[in-house]
């Protein structure tokens, strides 16, 4: 008989853990039927802030319609170049084409996966050569749950002048140099999509900043361009507002989101130890924690990861291409890409395969895990 199929994701096991936390706060809301922007996004935007150190949080729908609205908070638009890495989630460079600006795709480090800071400055360099464009952002991708190069990303915006964006999205959780990822740029944005670390039963997201004028503009942003009243419209705005029974949801999780983060830790140092000499396995970036929201092995080539994907897949083992094709290679972007060599994007992209990592695998589930990708490989 087959082994029975590991979960990649268990929100199932995690539901049956908060059970009565969740039940409660549900409730709560169900009695007072305030379910936008009711007084559990409130206490979700407290807490937010207090557990990765920011000043200022503000909720809103989506991850996506967090990049969108700290990017309408810059005024970004037509003829502005917005630098972002082309090994990522389509969102990411989605956002400054709603908005009629140009993503300018830069590649990522071959072994941690996060945006090359030296391709950056020759990518803004560049642009600027070219005259076509005028530079006006960054935004670095903390991918898989680690940190991007801050410090270095910040000296980079500083010396030219460009707004600095965290898509925190994979990585809420994470840290770097001792300080929790949320505070590193000059805004944070970041997901509750249900299969992130910290997760929603819906869509949802959060803004950081540093900026209280920031953070009131990022509110009137959300609900339309409202000046002090409902029907006072400041300035164009969108309906970006999150939902209480997700804030509640969400809340539900956080009281367990740093025992989760552990138990994401201890299942990746297990595939360090017994993968490590087989297949090559992520790289820590130096001086930080991950978030470990997903964890991505590299194969030889695309055929060997077929080979190896298919084999896990008949013995029970689910996995996931994170991204099976760079974002400058995407038919939506490819008229916005000015034609310039990615080759390490290009070559993750053929070569890279997630396992499962999640609180809710068993030891015996990681065995088996580690088991089948060294049978597979070997």
């Amino acid at each position: 008989m087959p082994n029975a199929p590991i979960p990649f994701l268990d929100l199932k096991a995690q539901q049956r853990r908060i059970a009565t936390d969740l039940r409660r706060r549900l409730d709560t809301v169900l009695e007072h039927c305030q379910f936008i922007l009711g007084p559990e996004v409130r206490e979700l935007e407290a807490e937010l802030a207090r557990f990765c150190g920011a000043t200022y949080c503000v909720g809103v729908s989506s991850g996506t319609d967090a990049l969108q609205i700290a990017m309408m908070a810059e005024d970004i638009g037509p003829g502005d170049a917005v630098f972002l890495p082309a090994f990522t989630y389509t969102a990411t460079a989605e956002v400054p084409l709603l908005l009629g600006a140009t993503p300018v795709f830069v590649d990522v480090d071959p072994r941690t996966f996060q945006i090359d800071p030296a391709h950056l400055v020759q990518r803004i360099e560049a642009v600027r050569a070219a005259g076509r464009l005028k530079p006006r952002a960054i935004i670095g991708v903390d991918l898989f749950g680690q940190p991007a190069d801050w410090p270095a990303l910040l000296d980079i915006a500083r010396r030219n002048d460009l707004f600095l964006l965290d898509d925190l999205a994979q990585s809420f959780g994470g840290s770097l140099h001792g300080k929790m990822l949320g505070s590193q740029a000059d805004a944070t944005a970041t997901s509750f999509f249900p299969s992130k670390p910290l997760g929603a039963y819906g869509d949802g997201g959060a803004l950081f900043t540093e900026s209280e004028e920031r953070a009131e503009l990022y509110r009137s942003l959300r609900t339309h361009g409202e000046g002090k009243t409902r029907y006072e419209v400041l300035r164009t705005g969108m309906n970006g507002r999150l939902d209480s029974i997700q804030a509640a949801v969400l809340l539900a999780k956080l009281a367990v989101f740093p025992e989760e983060l552990s138990a994401r830790e201890r299942i990746a140092r297990i595939y360090d130890q017994r993968l490590g000499n087989a297949v090559t396995t992520p790289k820590r970036v130096p001086d930080s924690t991950s978030a470990w929201a997903i964890y991505a092995i590299l194969l030889s080539d695309e055929a060997a990861r077929d080979r190896v994907q298919a084999a896990l897949k008949a013995d029970g083992v689910p996995t996931a291409i994170y991204y099976p094709r760079p974002l400058h290679r995407q038919p939506a972007y490819s008229a916005q890409h000015d034609g310039s060599g990615l080759p390490v994007s290009e070559d993750l992209a053929g070569r890279i395969l997630a396992l499962p990592i999640h609180p809710d695998l068993t030891d015996e589930d990681v065995g088996r895990i580690c088991d089948a990708v060294l049978a597979a490989v070997s």
